[in-house]
């Protein structure tokens, strides 16, 4: 009998079913220069946001922590607009302190993000 698709995980089809996808080899953070260390939380970040055009469009490996103070601090439209490469993310004054912060930290950290107060006042209530 042949094989059998039995769940979606991470985008690709796994022929065993839902179970953890396989383990990577220890990567860079794009934005950090950390490595990410397996089984550590990371994800992808499109460069151009995907509500942009970006959708298959290039998209660079980031700790969770990360990615997560990128969209803590600007809009998609801001990201699209002005923020679309790595460059310049780690040229704002705003995220290079966070970058200053987490290059003291160990490659596997993770803490919450709190949304920015600027960004916060933008987005309408739910």
């Amino acid at each position: 009998m042949g094989s059998r698709r039995a769940g979606l995980r991470r985008g690709r089809w796994h022929e065993e079913g839902p179970e953890e996808a396989p383990p990577r080899k220890a990567e860079t953070c794009a934005l950090c220069g950390r490595p990410i260390l397996p089984g550590a939380r990371a994800s992808r970040h499109h460069l151009t946001p995907k509500l942009k055009g970006g959708a298959k469009l290039p998209t660079v490996l980031l700790h969770q922590i990360c990615h997560s103070a990128i969209h803590a601090r600007w809009s998609e439209a801001e990201l699209a607009r002005r923020l679309a490469d790595i460059e310049s993310l780690r040229a704002e004054p705003e995220l290079a302190r966070f970058l200053a912060w987490i290059e003291r930290k160990p490659p596997d950290f993770h803490a919450g993000t709190r949304m920015s107060a600027t960004l916060k006042a933008t987005r309408p209530r739910r």
